[in-house]
């Protein structure tokens, strides 16, 4: 391993004016003696598993609200363990976790440890240019301290790294009011040596001589910046090289050793994602277990605080230059509003549709509370216009499902649960729904809200007179899809066509479970095939019966949690014997069969 030359890649640099503390120069390499009461640094992110960069392109800000909330208990795993080592840390705090656990930031203030922002995902300084940049800047920082209620001073983006052409960044910080900066780091495609080349070289020309930069450590291996201070590091490259790297920076380097984590890499127990490939989900749960152990090592061997402190930054008395106003309420999604007593229904003056949802459940245990929290935005954003029961089918499952289902759903007026003592497939159990569906409308959705379960209050409407079924289609020219992988579509947008040349009515999408029915013309769709193949036969019969089936456009994403239950291979060659089935049966009847024709 060699040393970064000309600026060394990790350190505690800083603009200064002569004036004030004076942080060691990242420009120094002279190795130092050994000094037993060196201090280095560390900083915790303060995030929930569904927060994290492996699974950022599958996981959108907007459904972040249906998974479960496990970010209490990971931060607190991380107080306690920061206290039985006597270390202190700088955790930085997006506005949305501020906003969204106001009392749990106030905690881990009030237990000693520093309090910074950290900039929001998917706001980028190069997407967004330094003016949109600086107004985001200005909203972290002031929606922080109005929870916090004390003035904020540092700053980190949200897994982005800085490059030499970002460095602008910078100024725009300083002039928003923060005192320093921990951006710079190792990132695929950046070099932590150069950036802060471009920063020394520009330090001259900055107008905020006191503002502070505080980059992560990492080590530059036959020139590349490798890095070796983040939770991600230590819990893969192995524990004796990890300990001897920090003994060896301990031992000869001035500028501290500025190391960093996630609180839920302290989270063993979190629900396992399934989005993304496998080696993101690899570097995310690997360790986990071991994560309190690694850390304790570090912590116990070496004493840690905060930046603030290591900059000489007193932050007791700093109290905020915001009017901090009443307490911030908790955000809520777009598509979420205020919750609602389950049961609760609008005026009995006006009265509400009733409408059945039947959601088949099969090895579902990890999905049940991420559907829990997505059905409760569904009754409270359609209250007024539906009153929806909810008919869980567990379809023989194997887990906890059955449990969890009694657990999350069985004292509620507004659910049902029936259960197959054998797996029977989906269509067999969209089926027992609608035979137990008291309602005149039902619909049917993925345990797994791959569709979006709201979309459904625009559905029931398309349900008119001489309507039978409303089918959603992701392969619509106006629907789309999310991060499905591309062989999927092709084999699901390739069979359609071949149904469309086999059916009367054209679709483009005969495969979705997301669907509404009318009960009185669904009971009749007696179908052969029990799995996702008769999910498809039973538009067919539809068809075949003279039914109307009308298309709406909307959006597939990828499943988030669990896996698909789906053999691949086993249901293309289910759906080409289908196919000739049908091509034969509508060829008879052409011959003479009797049989009702599609109604226009």
């Amino acid at each position: 391993m060699n040393r970064s030359s000309g600026v060394t890649s990790v350190a505690a640099s800083a603009l200064t004016s002569g004036s004030g503390p004076q942080p060691v120069s990242a420009t120094s390499h002279t190795p130092t003696p050994h000094v037993s009461r060196q201090t280095h640094v560390l900083t915790v992110a303060l995030e929930d598993y569904y927060h994290a960069a492996s699974f950022r392109p599958w996981i959108r800000q907007e459904t972040w609200y249906r998974f479960e909330n496990r970010l209490a208990e990971s931060t607190r795993r991380a107080l306690d363990l920061l206290d039985r080592c006597d270390a202190r840390a700088t955790f930085f705090v997006s506005r949305w976790s501020a906003q969204s656990a106001p009392d749990l930031v106030r905690e881990v203030s009030s237990r000693g440890h520093e309090i910074a922002c950290r900039g929001d995902y998917g706001k980028s300084p190069r997407e967004l240019g330094p003016e949109r940049f600086r107004e985001h800047a200005i909203q972290c920082r002031e929606q922080v301290e109005q929870v916090l209620g004390r003035r904020v001073l540092g700053f980190r983006l949200a897994g982005d790294r800085l490059t030499p052409g970002e460095l602008w960044v910078l100024d725009v910080l300083a002039e928003c009011g923060y005192l320093y900066d921990s951006s710079i780091g190792p990132a695929l495609g950046t070099n932590a040596t150069k950036v802060l080349r471009s920063y020394h070289r520009r330090k001259a020309r900055l107008s905020h001589r006191l503002f502070h930069e505080v980059p992560i450590s990492s080590l530059a291996v036959f020139g590349v910046e490798v890095p070796i201070a983040d939770g991600g590091s230590l819990r893969h490259f192995p524990g004796a090289l990890m300990r001897n790297v920090v003994k060896l920076w301990h031992r000869h380097r001035s500028e501290p050793y500025v190391m960093y984590f996630r609180t839920w890499e302290l989270d063993p127990e979190q629900p396992r994602i399934s989005a993304g490939p496998r080696a993101a989900r690899i570097w995310h749960y690997r360790n986990l277990d071991r994560m309190p152990e690694l850390l304790e090592q570090f912590l116990t061997a070496y004493r840690f605080t905060t930046i603030g402190q290591h900059l000489g930054l007193e932050l007791a008395n700093h109290r905020s230059s915001v009017d901090l106003g009443p307490p911030i309420p908790q955000p809520v999604s777009p598509r979420r509003k205020p919750e609602l007593t389950p049961g609760a229904r609008r005026n009995s003056s006006n009265p509400s549709t009733p409408v059945t949802v039947v959601i088949p459940c099969f090895n579902e245990g990890q999905s049940l509370r991420y559907l829990d929290n997505t059905l409760q935005s569904l009754i409270a954003t359609y209250s007024k216009d539906y009153e929806f029961t909810f008919l869980f089918v567990d379809d023989g499952s194997t887990d906890d499902t059955w449990s969890t289902l009694q657990s999350l759903f069985g004292a509620r007026g507004d659910c049902r649960l029936l259960r197959h003592e054998q797996n029977r497939g989906v269509a067999r159990t969209i089926q027992t729904g609608l035979r137990h569906a008291h309602t005149q409308i039902v619909c049917s959705m993925d345990c797994d809200c791959t569709y979006d379960p709201h979309e459904l209050g625009r559905m029931i409407p398309l349900l008119t007179d001489g309507v039978d079924v409303v089918t959603a289609s992701p392969y619509h020219p106006h629907g789309q899809v999310r991060n499905v992988p591309g062989w999927r579509l092709f084999l699901s947008r390739r069979l359609s066509r071949l149904y469309r040349l086999v059916l009367h009515q054209k679709l483009f999408t005969y495969t979705s479970c997301f669907r509404v029915y009318r009960k009185q013309a669904a009971a009749t769709l007696e179908t052969r095939h029990a799995g996702f193949l008769g999910v498809a036969e039973m538009i067919a019969q539809a068809d075949l019966a003279g039914r109307r089936v009308v298309e709406y456009p909307t959006t597939l994403e990828v499943r988030v949690l669990g896996r698909s239950k789906m053999n691949v291979l086993r249901t293309i060659m289910g759906h080409l014997s289908l196919l000739a089935e049908l091509a034969r049966l509508r060829l008879s009847r052409r011959n003479g069969s009797s049989g009702a024709e599609p109604r226009s």
